[in-house]
Formats: structure tokens, C-alpha cells, sequence
């Protein structure tokens, strides 16, 4: 009987929020938080799984029309955890892929909600273990492509390359700079004495569709009020620092704050990978909290428990840089935090966030891992 083990990394975004709709260029890093799946391969279309963190089973035929109809075989809706693996299965056969049966056990300590990609660590992990039982010996970033879909088109969210991205393509102690347009990426280092220290404010999203909506079509709204002035321009991935500064004149002023914010920002990434490159963690850092202020005043997607998470977080011993990350309207920050000063920071901002809040900061300490396994247990 052939056994499988799988196991998928969450990421935190370190720079670069909010670009990836604007061809931009993010800075991601895998984190030391996993999905684990042990699995033994089925001689028939099924797939039977059992989810440990939900005590709950599920059963599911491995047929388009059996995934299209989101059902189990007894014609039960397939649970929302469900639709994960399920839409990797159906994106691939999809996509012509022989997908074998599997009776899976799968485990998570991502924290869902936390902005830490759960969701795109269970898809990683099951495409990467369907991947090695195949034989198929897909290319990193087609996996990571074929996540996505499934997330896009089977789960429906709407979400870029950037998580599934960085769970497939992680590199221990690294960060990866990723350019969503052309799919290239570079591994910069993580200084070895950092810890990068993910703060959960609590605070779900409750606004966020509708005001994530209205800032990408703000994007869209400058480029094209840009475009007589700086003819072939795409995105605001094209539009210079200088070129904005001289122009910025023609947006209207809600406009023209959010696309301030999406130039100057993968300029920031740009700067920030130099940094790193040449160990100052200091500068890093500094484009960290400027990252921050102009999410917070500029694209107007932080939220007061955000905030003083950052500005508490900056006056402590040994932290370096912090900032929201993801999205906004709520979730996480993330810190760089000098390893020897991370126990009293963990302390103080959760002690801080309660008095100051009344709500409690989940925080996690991680750093930069390798991305997604999968190998046969003899």
C-alpha cells in the first residue's frame, strides 16, 4: 500500500501591499507554520479525508461532475474546508491530470483568518502531494498557477499569485521578491538574528470586499487619466516616483492618494531588496513603517487596533520595522524582532494590545522556511 507525506508552508507579505493588482512587486516570505498531510493512495476515484483541527470527515468522487456539484457521494454539501482540496482535484483533472484517490489525514497550526494564507497552504500541499504520487514533475510555478485557480474559480475568491506563490517556491531564511508581472522572483536574505513576529489584531474584515473593490478601481481610474500623459503605460507599476510627482496634479484627490501610494510603494520593495542585500536591517525597517504610514493615510486601510499595534511595537527594544500586512480593514501586523529581544516584546505587546483594546493579540513567531514537500514514506 502506497503511503504519502505532503506538508505546505503559510506565508507573511514583509513589503509591497497592495501592488499585486498594480503588476507590481511584492516581498513575501514562507513561514515555519504548516499544513501537513499523511496520505495512502486509493485504487478507486475517491477521496476520503479527515480534517484533525475540525474533527469532521469528508467524502468526495473524483469526477468534474461530482466536484462541479460540490457534493458528496450521498449528495451532502461538501463542507467549506472541503472546497480547498476539492478544487485542487478539480483544477487538475481539468487541466488533463490522472488525479489518484487518497484516503488523507490533514493537520494545519496556520492559523486561519490570521492573514498568514491558510487557504493557499492546504491547496500547495495537496497539489504537491498529487503531484509526486502522478509522477508528474510539474514546474514550481505551474503549481503554484494551478492553486490559484482553484481558489479563484472553484472557491471564488478572487486572490493574485502571491500566496500560493510563496507556499510552493520558499526558501529558508530568505525572503522572495516576486514580480507578479512577469513571474520572475529572487531570493533575498533575512538577517539570521530576526525573528518575524506576526501579530493578529482580532479584527476580521468586514469591510473589506467593497473597499478593496473601490481602491483597485481607483488604480484603474489613474492609469487611465495618466495614459495621454505617459502614452503605453499598463499599470501603475508603470508610472515613475518623478513621473507621478509631475502629473499627480490630474487625478482627483481620493485618486490620486491611492495611486501615490501604489508608486511609491514598489519603489519602497525596490529599495528595501537593496537594503537586505546589504545586511541593513535598520533601513529595511524604515521602509517598513513608511510602508505602514501610507497604508494607513494614503490608501486608507488600517484600522485603529492596526495602528497601535505598529506604533507600540516600534518603541520596544530590539524591533527593527513594523507594519500592517495583507490586506488591511483588520488581521495581522508583522515585526522584525532581534531574536534575543523577542520573548519581552511577545510579552509587552499583548499585555499593551489587552489595555489598550480589551481584545487578545494571537502572536506567532516565525521565520523564513522552505517551501512545499512531498515524498513517498517507504
Amino acid at each position: 500500500m502506497e503511503r504519502f507525506f505532503s506538508t505546505a508552508p503559510g506565508r507573511v507579505n514583509l513589503l509591497g501591499e497592495h501592488v499585486d493588482y498594480n503588476q507590481g512587486i511584492v516581498l513575501p516570505a514562507a513561514v515555519n507554520r504548516y499544513v501537513k498531510i499523511h496520505a495512502r493512495r486509493l485504487n478507486e476515484p475517491r477521496v476520503i479525508l479527515y480534517a484533525m483541527d475540525f474533527s469532521q470527515q469528508v467524502e468526495f468522487l473524483l469526477s468534474l461532475e461530482a466536484l462541479e456539484a460540490r457534493e458528496d457521494p450521498y449528495g451532502n454539501p461538501l463542507p467549506s474546508w472541503a472546497l480547498y482540496p476539492g478544487g485542487v482535484a478539480w483544477v487538475l483533472l481539468k487541466a488533463g491530470y490522472p488525479v489518484a484517490g487518497i484516503e488523507a489525514t490533514y493537520t494545519s497550526d496556520v492559523p486561519v483568518g490570521a492573514g498568514l494564507s491558510s487557504s493557499a497552504a492546504v491547496e500547495v500541499a495537496f497539489a504537491t502531494l498529487w503531484n509526486v504520487i502522478g509522477g508528474w514533475a510539474l514546474r514550481p510555478m505551474d503549481l503554484a498557477r494551478l492553486c490559484q485557480q482553484a481558489e479563484n474559480k472553484y472557491v471564488g475568491v478572487n486572490c493574485g499569485l502571491m500566496d500560493q506563490f510563496a507556499s510552493v517556491h520558499g526558501i529558508a531564511g530568505h525572503a522572495l521578491c516576486f514580480d507578479v508581472r512577469d513571474l520572475t522572483y529572487e531570493a533575498v536574505p533575512l538577517p539570521a538574528n530576526v525573528m518575524l513576529v506576526i501579530a493578529d489584531s482580532g479584527v476580521r474584515r468586514s469591510l473589506a470586499t467593497s473597499a478593496y473593490n473601490e481602491r483597485r478601481l481607483a488604480c484603474e481610474e489613474a492609469v487611465e487619466r495618466l495614459k495621454p500623459h505617459l502614452p503605453g503605460i499598463q499599470a501603475l507599476r508603470d508610472v515613475s516616483v518623478d513621473d507621478f510627482i509631475r502629473l499627480a496634479h490630474l487625478l482627483p484627490e481620493v485618486v490620486r492618494r491611492r495611486a501615490q501610494h501604489v508608486v511609491e510603494e514598489i519603489a519602497r520593495v525596490e529599495a528595501a531588496v537593496k537594503a537586505l542585500k546589504q545586511g541593513d536591517v535598520a533601513l529595511f525597517g524604515r521602509y517598513m513603517k513608511e510602508g505602514h504610514r501610507s497604508l494607513r493615510d494614503l490608501y486608507e486601510v488600517s484600522t485603529p487596533e492596526l495602528d497601535f499595534l505598529v506604533e507600540f511595537a516600534l518603541n520596544q527594544p530590539g524591533c527593527w520595522g513594523a507594519r500592517l500586512t495583507g490586506a488591511g480593514f483588520g488581521g495581522c501586523t508583522v515585526n522584525l524582532v532581534q531574536r534575543e529581544w523577542v520573548e519581552p516584546f511577545v510579552r509587552n505587546l499583548k499585555e499593551a494590545y489587552q489595555r489598550e483594546t480589551g481584545r487578545m493579540a494571537e502572536v506567532y513567531v516565525c521565520l523564513a522556511s522552505a517551501g512545499a514537500s512531498a515524498h513517498r514514506i517507504e
